[in-house]
């Protein structure tokens, strides 16, 4: 058995990878689906996409490209990862890509589980919590692209695909394994084709991985990877090894931050009390391009010398950011700090910067991308869902964090924990 897993952006690909590793499955991990890659013997493999937020089109586009090349390398077991807080809209993307990937895999029938308890992820009765809030009352309501005002999976799935949603309630998850399948048979006679399951606690994830072993597309967050990576490993995990192969190397770091999740907003501002930190301008960054990139790289390279990293930062609060977007555009603003970010990664590689700590899927995947990072292994985690990774070609090390993830102290500890 090889698993294969689509990601729907560069962070969240690497949250999984990571649980995959934690729970016994060597694992390596791709951004964006590779070419001239031979000799592949990991358990499982990662593809990062940058589909979330795109156009429905290029978001099943990009899918299915990744799922044949996945199915090329001996994949039959694969996996939709998509955020813990479900980010999608009203239109997609989760409900029409996993429609396509239903479809190209001849099945009808796949389950949507996007909880992840240990970081407050939990679901019941069908209703997404984010901690002790509903999702729809949680900071998600505010995401400047994908805001999430609806709480109830059923109903965000009905909207964007095609098929009928059904539940498993947590009440049956604790009859174990044997009730989970059964209840599946079940709702799929009744033609349900998207089956949420109730999650509160990590012991239902292990009981649906216990039910799912089977089943050839489960689509979720990454916890549902803990229960389906402890039935799949071999009896010998290679997971030791594999986080000894990502460890993190290399000389001089910087944290760049573009997420502006609440969480974030908190590491920004506990990490401004303990380290050189910079605000990065939208006004400067439409105006003055590269000249403002260099500007930044040479304040870092200013700042280097102190005991931890220097911090670039775009992150914004809820009111903040919506006076950015009505300055100068959601869309604009947004790509001018992603392109700025862009060059700042660029050029401090070029100056010998080996170590990136990144906040934000979006920003992630660019900084991967303007460093040419195509693949790497998957090394120790600082927080549940971010562990450093270290590329498979170059002296880099990457830790790359979703908005929400991570404690207050993140930035702090990625490198206290794993010193240059």
């Amino acid at each position: 058995m090889r698993l294969g897993v689509i990601a729907d952006d560069f962070t969240g690909a690497t949250d999984i990878a990571s649980f995959l590793v934690q729970n016994g499955l060597s694992t390596i991990q791709f951004n964006g689906v590779p070419e001239n890659i031979e000799n592949i013997t990991a358990q499982a493999i990662v593809i990062s996409l940058k589909s979330r937020s795109c156009a429905v089109e290029s978001a099943i586009a990009q899918s299915l490209e990744a799922l044949r090349w996945l199915q090329q390398q001996g994949c039959d077991r694969f996996y939709f990862k998509y955020c813990s807080t479900f980010d999608s809209t009203e239109q997609g993307n989760i409900g029409p890509v996993t429609d396509a990937l239903l479809a190209a895999l001849g099945e009808t029938q796949t389950v949507i589980s996007p909880a992840l308890p240990v970081n407050g992820r939990t679901v019941y009765q069908g209703y997404l919590f984010v901690n002790d809030q509903l999702l729809s009352e949680s900071g998600m309501r505010h995401h400047p692209v994908t805001p999430m005002t609806d709480s109830n999976l059923l109903r965000l799935m009905e909207r964007q695909a095609t098929g009928k949603a059904g539940l498993i309630p947590a009440a049956l998850l604790d009859q174990g394994a044997n009730a989970v399948r059964e209840q599946l048979a079940a709702l799929a006679a009744q033609g349900v084709n998207y089956v949420v399951l109730d999650t509160l606690h990590e012991t239902h994830l292990l009981t649906q991985g216990e039910a799912l072993r089977d089943m050839r597309l489960v689509t979720g967050g990454s916890g549902l990877a803990i229960g389906l990576a402890r039935q799949w490993a071999s009896a010998q995990p290679a997971s030791m090894q594999a986080e000894q192969a990502g460890r993190p190397q290399g000389e001089r770091a910087v944290v760049i931050s573009g997420s502006c999740s609440q969480m974030t907003n908190r590491q920004v501002n506990a990490y401004r009390q303990q380290a050189p930190a910079r605000e990065v301008e939208v006004q400067a960054c439409l105006e003055q391009g590269a000249a403002y990139a260099e500007q930044l790289c040479d304040w870092v390279e200013a700042n280097s010398q102190q005991p931890l990293a220097p911090l670039l930062y775009a992150t914004a609060d809820a009111q903040q950011l919506q006076v950015i977007q009505q300055r100068h555009g959601a869309a604009r603003s947004s790509e001018a700090v992603e392109q700025l970010f862009a060059a700042v990664a660029r050029e401090l590689k070029a100056r010998g910067w080996q170590r990136f700590i990144v906040a934000g899927g979006e920003t992630s995947g660019v900084v991967a991308q303007s460093l040419g990072v195509t693949g790497f292994h998957i090394g120790p985690t600082i927080s549940p869902g971010v562990p450093w990774v270290r590329d498979i070609h170059q002296p880099l090390s990457l830790a790359l964090k979703s908005g929400n993830f991570g404690d207050e102290q993140f930035f702090t500890r990625a490198q206290m924990e794993f010193p240059l």
